[in-house]
């Protein structure tokens, strides 16, 4: 069975000091296995450019893991999920963040 993963992309924000004191002391301690029933995992990475060089369109990325797209919808469904994406998107001031639902396939080397 196919793992699955809820991605979060958060566009450049206007004030990245700003943006990133709310993504640190708010909301990422609001996702939690109690907010996300069954998550297994949570990735925050933090853009520090494109590969190209030029401006990255992301600021952030937040990956939410699963062990089935079932258990991340049944999650994505409850009351505490739902204040917590709405609290992502209250951050984001550059821009609705994309709210991305993937199967995954993990090979570890």
């Amino acid at each position: 069975m196919a793992g699955a993963k809820l991605v979060v992309l958060y566009p450049t924000p206007r004030d990245s000091a700003e943006f990133e004191r709310a993504y640190r002391d708010e909301h990422s301690p609001m996702v939690t296995p109690a907010t996300f029933k069954g998550m297994t995992k949570f990735v925050a990475s933090r853009i520090t450019g494109a590969a190209g060089g030029g401006p990255a369109p992301y600021a952030r990325i937040a990956e939410l893991h699963f062990p089935s797209l079932e258990v991340l919808q049944a999650a994505a469904s409850d009351e505490p999920a739902q204040r917590a994406v709405a609290h992502a998107i209250s951050i984001s001031s550059g821009g609705a963040p994309v709210f991305l639902v993937a199967e995954e396939e993990t090979r570890t080397f």
